[in-house]
């Protein structure tokens, strides 16, 4: 079983960057279109950012031009940077395949992020 374990989270200011991580056990990102989910306290799972195996990004509105998505197969590690970071970010993030395939891999713990001045 591929284990997701996210990290790279914390308490931040608005304004703020974070870089996360999200290390896969083997490599499966040449192999599946990948992004970063949130969870926000009392919504939905969103999907904030998308990478296509060939690297072609999208993104949510909310988020275009502040976060970029990126991954390193040799590394077997997908990153989050996030920059001007805004109060309304404030989630739990997670990676998972796009869509999320969730019958071959389980989610991970996510790591918590937090904007607040």
């Amino acid at each position: 079983q591929v284990q997701l374990v996210e990290s790279g989270g914390g308490l931040v200011q608005p304004g703020g960057s974070l870089r996360l991580s999200c290390a896969a056990s083997r490599s499966i990102f040449k192999i599946h279109a990948m992004g970063w989910y949130r969870q926000a306290p009392g919504k939905e799972r969103e999907l904030v950012a998308a990478i296509t195996r060939v690297g072609t990004t999208n993104y949510t509105d909310s988020v275009k031009g502040r976060f970029t998505i990126s991954r390193d197969n040799a590394k077997n590690t997908l990153y989050l940077q996030m920059n001007s970071l805004k109060v309304e970010d404030t989630a739990i993030y997670y990676c998972h395949t796009d869509p999320p395939l969730e019958w071959y891999y389980n989610w991970g713990q996510g790591t918590q992020v937090t904007v607040s001045s």
